[in-house]
């Protein structure tokens, strides 16, 4: 697992949590390390194992704790840089998802060796979409769902999401994300210019 996964996972933790839940998580998953660099890499065991003991330490389902992640990489003050850097998908969210398509390989360009699941965004009309998420690392899913839901939250839309499962046949068992756009103008949104510090 790259680096910069664990090391979102422990900022998360930290931040949302404190210093001292984190240490709870770092001995419940019996970890050789407290800190993890974001550049290097790490067996899948020990993100697996950090997610466990961090599900177990808050008393959380393990999805709920990667939608909450999700949700914290675009909101908390300390990623603005990701969150400007998905605002640029769009000025609406309804033009956010329609470049959800392109996500991974503008994060490819940044760094080059993650691994991001390949997305698929299909309009079904009146406002409902499924998006298509294949590959990537285990509960990459849920990590968006929680991105969706702090993206519709910036632009100010009114939207209900669903992680529907896998779908099978055609989609190549793909996972789903039900998507139902019900107002885009709902509320005000995040201050967002394109000029930093403005």
């Amino acid at each position: 697992m790259h680096g910069l996964i664990n090391r979102s996972i422990q900022c998360f933790l930290r931040d949302a949590y404190g210093q001292d839940r984190w240490r709870c998580v770092v001995q419940a998953a019996q970890l050789d390390v407290d800190s993890f660099e974001t550049m290097l890499h790490y067996d899948d065991a020990v993100t697996e194992a950090l997610l466990d003991a961090a599900a177990a330490v808050l008393g959380r389902p393990r999805e709920t704790v990667l939608e909450d992640l999700g949700t914290y990489l675009v909101s908390h003050p300390n990623l603005e840089p990701l969150r400007r850097l998905l605002r640029f998908g769009g000025v609406c969210f309804l033009d956010f998802l329609r470049s959800l398509d392109d996500l991974p390989g503008r994060g490819h360009l940044a760094v080059p060796d993650l691994d991001l699941p390949q997305l698929e965004l299909i309009e079904r009309g009146g406002g409902q979409f499924t998006l298509l998420c294949r590959g990537g690392p285990a509960g990459a899913v849920h990590v968006l769902v929680g991105v969706l839901r702090a993206m519709a939250d910036d632009y100010g839309a009114l939207v209900l999401l669903d992680h529907s499962g896998r779908e099978g046949g055609a989609e190549g068992g793909a996972e789903t994300i039900s998507i139902h756009l019900l107002d885009h103008s709902f509320a005000e949104g995040r201050h967002f210019a394109l000029a930093a510090g403005n």
